[in-house]
This record gives structure tokens, sequence and C-alpha cells, in this order.
């Protein structure tokens, strides 16, 4: 209850939650464009723009003068969530231009341009941010935090603004859904049929910056990236399917946001990193157990797999060896080792087939019985037709 009667709470929760919603259904298409580091790039290339529009815009600044002649009566905070919002904006889509025009025309790798254009705009986000905090500004306190976030610090008109902006980046998604979906997919075929996929990369790019942004005072321009990443990462397990997959990453993103504002009220943690753990808790759950992709999942399939195999192998050297010495006699454990070229668990699969009714032994000599020669049969004419036809298709 305390979701909707804690008014710093709800503000927390509400924020992280949009946050989540944005950048998992964002980072999607991130993600399937092998674009994951980007996210790192933008969030900390957002730093100096951060900086940059809080000194405009402070007391003194240029932005204030200006805007507080033309409109006295809409002088804008210089803390205020859009002026910094707008800061980050431009500062994290300029450096994904540069980045992009780097890898367009030089010999420089998509990852070499990403660490160039992160390391660069990050370093002049922290000496202008310790410029300001050595000459004076007033009201600078707090602008460290965007480093590492401080999602406590939301209020209500933070909120709404995240709100609206996180709306129309959903929007814009929603509007160009059929582009991106084939410029992720099949760049090349796109570009064939006459779709600007220079456009859409820029407008695409424009959009994850914007989710990136929105979260840059919960979680902190070092680890945004987190949130831009995992959700997708971990809803990629789940689906083979573009819209399930967004949904999906949306709700993780949620789901991790306000989980991180319910136990960060009650314990004395930070938000941001407690938010971008469960994320990654998520994501490795679902690395470990979605039906289909899960490692645990894959694991039991390979066992049976191999089960299998061993079982039909050792189903037809029984019935090789029945042949050749005319059903006479059983055959030992040892022998039909040697035919699997050592393979463990022989003792194990003729249990198996004698539960199956296969086969039987007598004092340790096993031979198969007439559903089992039956059987046998069968594997082997399979495999018979199988070889046929493969060379068919061969020659």
């Amino acid at each position: 209850m305390e979701l909707f009667t804690d008014y710093t709470l709800r503000n927390i929760a509400l924020g992280t939650a949009i946050l989540g919603i944005v950048s998992g259904a964002l980072g999607c298409f991130a993600l399937l464009r092998r674009q994951s580091l980007l996210g790192d790039a933008i969030s900390h290339a957002a730093l100096p723009g951060v900086v940059v529009a809080f000194m405009l815009f402070s007391e003194n600044g240029i932005g204030t003068r200006l805007f507080g002649r033309l409109f006295p009566a809409l002088v804008i905070d210089s803390k205020g969530p859009i002026v910094l919002m707008v800061g980050a904006l431009i500062a994290g889509w300029l450096s994904t231009i540069i980045i992009l025009a780097i890898v367009q025309n030089t010999r420089i790798k998509e990852d070499g341009a990403i660490g160039l254009g992160m390391s660069v705009f990050f370093g002049v986000g922290l000496m202008l941010l310790t410029f300001v905090q050595n000459n004076g500004y007033k009201n600078q306190a707090g602008l460290d935090t965007f480093l590492f976030g401080q999602a406590a610090a939301l209020v209500q008109k933070d909120v709404i603004v995240m709100g609206v902006i996180g709306t129309i980046a959903i929007i814009g998604m929603l509007v160009f859904w059929k582009e991106f979906k084939l410029v992720s997919f099949d760049r090349d075929f796109a570009a064939s049929i006459g779709f600007p996929t220079r456009t859409l990369d820029i407008v695409l790019t424009t959009l994850l910056v914007i989710a990136i942004v929105i979260g840059l005072e919960a979680v902190g321009v070092v680890l945004m990236s987190a949130m831009v990443v995992a959700p997708a990462a971990a809803a990629r397990q789940w689906t083979d399917k573009l819209s399930v997959m967004v949904v999906t990453a949306a709700l993780f993103g949620a789901i991790s946001g306000v989980g991180g504002a319910i136990i960060t009220t009650n314990v004395d943690l930070p938000t941001g990193p407690v938010i971008v753990l469960l994320i990654t808790l998520i994501a490795v759950l679902s690395l470990l157990f979605a039906p289909q992709r899960g490692l645990v999942w894959d694991w039991g399939r390979q066992q049976r797999n191999r089960r299998r195999l061993q079982r039909n192998l050792v189903l037809e050297s029984l019935y090789v060896l029945a042949l050749k010495h005319d059903d006479a006699r059983g055959h030992p454990v040892e022998t039909l080792r040697m035919m699997a070229m050592g393979q463990r668990g022989i003792q194990h699969t003729l249990d198996y087939l004698r539960d199956e009714g296969l086969a039987f032994d007598e004092n340790g000599l096993w031979r198969l019985t007439e559903a089992g020669s039956l059987a046998a049969d069968a594997l082997l004419t399979e495999t018979e037709s199988t070889q046929a036809a493969l060379a068919g298709v061969l020659q």
C-alpha cells in the first residue's frame, strides 16, 4: 500500500518503472543490431551535456539572461529536469552522430569508435563538473549524482517529465515499428527496396538516447547501460518474436525498477545499483531457465539426445552381433563397450533396454528380444534410407 500512499516511494517507483519500460523496449533494437555498447557510450557522453546545460542556465548564465529578458515569466531553473535532460539529450545525440560518422568514414571499427567517443565525452564531462564545483557556481550541489544516480531525489515534476519524454520515445518506436524491425534484421534488404537506412539509424539512435537520458538521474551514467542491455538480453531468451520480446523487456525493466525502489526504501542501499542487480538477476535466471534457450533446458536436451543415441547404438550393435552369430548366444558388456569405442554408460543403457523389453541377459550375456530385433531392424533401415537420400543430394 505504501506504493500508493507514500509520496517518496511512489515517485521513485513510478520514475524507475518508466525508466525500465522505455529503456527495456528500445534496448531490444540495440541488442538485435549488436549495438549494446552504444548505450554505454551515450550514457557516458550525456554527462558533459548535463553540466553545460546547468552552466548555461545558472544564475548568470547566457541562457538565463537570454530567456529572462525575452520571457521574464519563464526563467528556467538551472537544475530543473527539462534543462538537464535536454542538455543530456543533445550531448548523447551528438556523440552518437560522431561515432556513426567515424565508423562510416574511417577504417576504425564500431567498437573502437564507441570506446573513443565514450572516453572523450566522459572525460570532458568530468572536467566540466570539476570546473563547476571549484568555481563557485550556486546551486551546483547534486550534479555529481548523475555519475551514479540518486533515485531518492526524484520528485513529482521529475516523474512527469520522465513520463512525457518516455511516452514520446515509445510512440516514436511504434510509428516506425515496421522500418525499425526491417533495419534491425536485414539492413541490406531494407536499403535495396529504398528504405532510408541512414535516416532510420539516426531516428532509432535518437530514441535510444531519449531512453537513456530519462534514467540518468535515477541510475547514473555509469550503470545506465545495464538498463538498456539486461532487460533485452533477458527477454530474448523467452521468445523469437520481436513484439513479445519488446513487451517482455519492458516488463522486466519495470519489475526491476519497482523492486529496487521497494527494497531501497526498507534497506539503506542506493537505488540505482539495486535496480541494476535485480535486472541482472532476471537476466541470469532467464539465461539458465528460459524454455528452448535456457542453459539448464539445453543441458537436459543434450543429455536426452546422448541417451537416445547411445540406446540406438547399443541396439544396433546387439542386432549386428546376432546376425553374425545366428542369434545363438548372448554377448558380454565388454564386447558392446568395444563396439561403442569405449563410451561410458553401456551397462545403464542395457538396463534401460531391458526395462523397455528390447533386450535381456542370461548370466551376464546380452541378447535382443523379438521386439528388440524389430526395433533395431527399423533403425538400420531408416539409417540406410537417410544415407541413400544424402548420397542422391550430393550427386
